[in-house]
Parts: structure tokens; C-alpha cells; sequence
């Protein structure tokens, strides 16, 4: 039986899709990945096959559209982004490549970010799966996470916020899958209402990448909405750290990381990572920073408490650091509190608010600090603040909690049972 998971998105996008495609091999089914082209040898590295998807991700996460669409820091921002000529003709050809990854198939997982999966399994009559890197079943018991750093104005409008993203996201990306479609088929797809809200039935499950010690299962969710705890992937197969890394960390106590990841402003970079360097000096820490892909960037003259490199796994890297700084993404904050370690925020736009006040909520963080609003001296307090015995305490507490979930595992079996359950071994 052949399983093709369609993803969406950069690295860490992908990352835990192939955690969960490893769990699902295991179980003697065959996984193929669909993502970016890009990571092509990451996906294979681990044994998947691997269908690509054309374009760069890195490319297009640096163009000014996406950055538009990165650093949206309100709900409307957010939508808007999407509304933009020529990101509406890329996705259109990658609706294409996403459908033909889909031929053969005897079941789809698809990202909310390829709801194309949901259509084209109903076009071969098979079972689809949506996998979620966050909760966007609707609840009465918390906000979406777009609106999760608004005001708080009770259980109504909590359910609201989160059928407003539903539609809303549904309507940022419906147009290129009609588009393909009338062009593929001369006609829109049968029943082509928002796919998110049909995935919640014992033949329609949905499976979340969260822990349920971060957001809780709320009471008010439908029985086949699962959330299993996060999807890990914990050994990079080619990757191996440096001689300097490693000498770097035996000479000093434990670093602070700092990295944003896919995030930032080349044109920006020297000054950030200046900023950086002057906030740890400020708060007496050593630290690793993470250039990624724009966000900070090697310079000279660089002290010898601070180590740049480019990037490393963040399921090896964290655990030895005295904290975490970073722009929240799900899979990076996700690692973070994995690591037992406290986190400070750095949100730039969308979910990141709503991660870095969950952090803080949580007691295991700083309270975040908006990249907007980030000064060296507001770095240099955040990180003194997480570094307090009580924060410490409590990411470390919360870090047991999560390494003891085994999430990709747990969503790797409602998959299986509901494969069975269609007839479909």
C-alpha cells in the first residue's frame, strides 16, 4: 500500500511529516513525501520516496511576497498576504505537481496547506488525512492561534475565531485548486466547500502534531480529531557536528542558542546579529548563534563567548544549550520545550504570537518580545528573566512530559485504524 503525505512549507515544515512517515514504514506500508525539491536528499535519506514538488522554498521564503505573508502580525495581515498575483500562479502549478504526487495512491495526508489532498482523494475514491502542525479544530476553550494573542472575549467568540482561520485559510487557498481543477477536468470538484471542517469523522480523521501538555484536548472536539503529541525526528542521518562546535561547548558553561530560522531581513542581518551579541554580553551568557537563512550572519571580530554557524538539529543542539531565542515556529518552539530547557520568543508574524505567549503562559519562558519591538536590552532581560530557577524548573518538567509522549507513533496508528477500518491493510 502506497501512503503519499503532501506537504507544505520549509524544513521544519517537513521535518515532522517525515518523522511520522518513518512510523508508518515501520508499520509495513510504502510512504512517499511530496515537498519542495529542495529537500529531496533529506526526504531519501531516511529511506521514503520522495515526490518534488518544483521551486525553491528558500527562494520564495526570501521574496518580498512571502515576507509579506511571514511577517503578517494580525489576522488580516495574515489573509491579505495571500492575495498577490504571482503567488497565486505558483501555487496553480504546484496544485498540479501536488495532484500527480496523488496518482496511485491508496491514501493522502495532506498539510491544511495542500487541501488539494482532500479533493483528489475523493477523486480516486480513497481515504485522506488532514495533519496539522497546530490545533485549527474549532473549540470553545481557546482562541485560533492567529487571534490567540488578542483580547480574550469568551467561549463564543473563541469558536468563532477559529471558524473564522478555517474559512479564511480555506479561502486563501481555494482558488488555485479550483483553478487546476477547471483546467484539468473542465469543471470544480464535487462538494468544493472547505475541506478542514469534513475531516473529523471515523473515514475523515484529523491527526495533531502537539502535545496535549502545551494545549490541552479540548472536551468540546469530535472523537476522531487526535491530538497525539509532536511528531519528532530525532537523528539527521548525514549530518555531523563540527570540531569547533564541539570544542565549544566543552569549553564554557552551557550557551544560549539564538536562531530565527527561515525568518528575517538580509538587509538587516549585521545589525541583528550585532544586537545579539551585545544582549548576551548585557546578560553574562556565552552563545551560538544560527545565521539560517537570512536572519543573522558571520562577521569579524566576533568574541570568543560567541559561536556563528549555519545551522544544526535542533533535537541534538538544544538539550546541551542554557536556553533557547527564536522567532517561534511550531516545529522550533516544539523543539525547545523538548529540550527541558526556557525559551525566549522573538515573534515576527502569524502563529508566532500565539507561541510565544502559550511559552509564557506556560511558565517556561520569557514574556516574547515582538521583532518590531526587540532592542538589545530587552533581549539581554528576556534571557535573565528564562534563566530564573523557577523557569528552569518548569521547562525542565515540561520537557519530561513531552520526551515521554511518542507522538508521530500514536498518529501513525489512528492512520492505521482508520486504513483497517476502510479495508485497506
Amino acid at each position: 500500500m502506497l501512503i503519499t503525505i503532501l506537504t507544505a512549507g520549509t524544513r521544519g515544515d517537513t521535518q515532522p511529516f517525515i518523522a511520522l512517515g518513518l512510523e508508518l514504514k515501520k508499520a509495513g506500508y510504502t510512504v512517499q513525501i511530496a515537498a519542495s525539491e529542495c529537500f529531496e536528499n533529506f526526504v531519501t535519506s531516511y529511506g521514503l520516496e520522495f515526490f518534488p514538488i518544483k521551486g525553491d522554498i528558500s527562494k520564495l521564503a526570501s521574496s518580498d511576497m512571502a515576507k509579506k505573508a511571514m511577517n503578517a502580525d494580525n489576522p488580516v495581515k495574515f489573509f491579505l498576504s495571500f492575495n498577490n498575483r504571482i503567488m497565486k500562479s505558483l501555487l496553480v502549478e504546484m496544485q498540479k505537481e501536488f495532484f500527480n504526487a496523488c496518482i496511485g495512491s491508496d491514501v493522502i495526508i495532506y498539510h491544511p496547506g495542500a487541501p488539494i489532498g482532500y479533493f483528489a482523494a475523493q477523486h480516486f475514491k480513497i481515504p485522506s488525512i488532514l495533519a496539522t502542525p497546530f490545533p485549527m479544530t474549532p473549540t470553545k476553550e481557546y482562541p485560533s492561534l492567529i487571534f490567540y494573542d488578542t483580547a480574550r472575549l469568551g467561549k463564543a467568540f473563541n469558536f468563532l475565531t477559529h471558524k473564522i482561520f478555517e474559512k479564511g485559510f480555506w479561502l486563501a487557498l481555494r482558488s488555485p485548486v479550483k483553478e487546476f481543477w477547471k483546467r484539468e477536468f473542465g469543471k470544480i470538484p464535487k462538494g468544493f466547500t472547505c475541506p478542514f471542517s469534513k475531516q473529523k469523522t471515523k473515514d475523515l480523521p484529523t491527526v495533531i502534531s502537539c502535545s496535549t501538555h502545551v494545549f490541552p484536548r479540548p472536551n468540546d472536539w469530535p472523537e476522531y480529531v487526535g491530538s497525539t503529541g509532536y511528531w519528532f525526528l530525532d537523528n539527521e542521518v548525514d549530518w555531523k557536528p563540527s570540531t569547533e562546535l564541539i570544542d565549544f561547548l566543552k569549553k564554557g558553561t552551557p550557551p544560549v542558542y539564538v536562531g530565527f530560522g527561515s525568518i528575517g531581513d538580509p538587509t538587516l542581518a549585521a545589525q541583528t546579529t550585532e544586537l545579539v551579541i551585545d544582549a548576551l554580553k548585557r546578560a553574562g551568557q556565552r552563545g551560538i548563534l544560527a545565521t539560517g537563512w537570512s536572519g543573522m550572519t558571520k562577521m569579524n571580530n566576533i568574541p570568543d563567548e560567541i559561536l556563528i554557524l549555519e545551522s544544526a538539529p535542533h533535537a541534538w543542539l538544544f538539550p546541551q544549550m542554557a536556553a533557547v531565542v527564536h522567532h517561534g515556529g511550531a516545529g522550533t518552539t516544539a523543539a525547545g520545550l523538548r529540550a527541558g530547557v526556557p525559551s525566549v520568543i522573538i515573534p515576527y508574524g502569524n502563529d508566532q504570537f500565539a507561541w510565544g505567549r502559550r511559552v509564557y503562559e506556560l511558565g517556561v519562558g520569557s514574556k516574547p518580545i515582538p521583532r518590531k519591538q526587540l532592542t538589545r536590552e530587552k533581549l539581554s532581560d528576556a534571557i535573565q528573566y528564562a534563566l530564573g530557577k523557577e523557569i528552569k524548573n518548569a521547562a525542565k518538567d515540561l520537557g519530561t512530559k513531552i520526551r515521554n509522549e511518542n507522538g508521530a507513533e500514536a498518529a501513525a496508528k489512528i492512520i492505521i485504524n482508520c486504513l483497517k477500518q476502510k479495508g485497506r491493510k
